[in-house]
């Protein structure tokens, strides 16, 4: 069973914030930014708190595939605003978008009134869905819910041949026929050695990947395969959609280290921080910006080039405005 029907089957029992939640008018679809001029040490921090690299391949996510956002818990209108808001933003900033109707979904941002259920259903039936995790204990921890609105991203690392594959702590396994050799009774004295015979050796968790040797790229490239978005209604009724659709847009298309640091660069990523003076009620100029960074910047390259490259891109958008 593929990976969104599980999501749909998990979702179908649980309370959904149309039931309960009221309905704001739906504001204007285009796509409104904040105007701002950051420094460059309010850019510097906001690429090193947000752009946190992936675990297999250490490189900042983004799509590949084109994005298929599915919203759930919701009136059909509202789905559907925030469903196009989510692709506009997408397009705006250079992110790849499916727009072939019947997609598959690869964003399922959910509202649900029992958030917590939900995930506990996740971990039991479709934990790849969580993200990297080692064992039960790790896998127990990225399944607690602890925001109004939280994301969970499945990565999956492509190599130098365009490999791909998901990120996960139980890799696929390979086996590796070794040649080894028995010394010569004849040539003890110089070293010397004879074939032998073959062994094998079993590495359940291991992967293979082609690489580069090139200190400024590996050949490797981290993407997203896929992101789930929860939110409860009951603890954003003093949001607006509007704003709620750009942060779900700003979590779907690139992941954060945390959804508690408030960046002293106005973003709408400060909308659920408490106490932070510098929230933005929609998507802001630098938002915008860092995401073009991110949709530019080289796949390959590593994590100090690729941040390099966003900052560049950032800088370079930013003193257009």
């Amino acid at each position: 069973m593929r990976w969104t029907a599980w999501l749909l089957l998990i979702a179908s029992s649980l309370p959904c914030a149309a039931q309960t939640a009221p309905q704001p008018p739906l504001p204007p679809e285009s796509i409104t930014v904040t105007a701002t001029k950051p420094s460059e040490a309010a850019i510097n921090n906001f690429i090193s708190t947000r752009a946190v690299p992936t675990r297999v391949a250490g490189k900042l996510a983004r799509w590949r595939a084109g994005i298929c956002p599915e919203i759930k818990g919701v009136a059909p209108k509202y789905a559907a605003y925030i469903a196009k808001r989510l692709r506009d933003v997408a397009a705006s900033v250079g992110a790849p978008v499916n727009a072939d109707p019947a997609c598959k979904p690869n964003i399922e941002a959910i509202f649900t009134t029992a958030p917590q259920a939900l995930l506990d259903n996740v971990r039991k039936s479709a934990e790849v869905y969580l993200g990297y995790h080692d064992n039960a204990g790790q896998a127990e921890k990225l399944a607690a819910v602890t925001h109004p609105i939280q994301a969970w991203y499945t990565t999956a690392t492509e190599d130098l041949r365009g490999n791909p594959q998901v990120d996960s702590g139980k890799g696929g396994g390979m086996e590796i026929d070794s040649l080894t050799a028995i010394p010569s009774t004849e040539g003890m004295t110089q070293g010397m050695s004879q074939p032998g015979g073959v062994v094998q050796m079993n590495m359940p968790f291991a992967t293979a990947r082609n690489v580069s040797g090139s200190r400024l790229g590996d050949g490797l490239s981290s993407a997203f395969a896929n992101v789930l978005i929860v939110a409860e209604p009951a603890k954003l009724l003093d949001y607006e959609i509007g704003a709620l659709a750009d942060y779900i847009a700003m979590l779907a298309l690139s992941q954060p280290a945390s959804l508690d640091t408030c960046q002293e660069m106005p973003s709408i990523s400060n909308l659920l921080v408490p106490g932070c003076t510098s929230a933005a009620p929609s998507i802001t100029d630098g938002d915008l910006a860092y995401l073009k960074g991110l949709y530019k910047m080289t796949a390959t390259a590593n994590l100090r080039v690729q941040r390099e490259e966003v900052r560049y891109q950032m800088s370079k958008d930013l003193e257009k405005r």
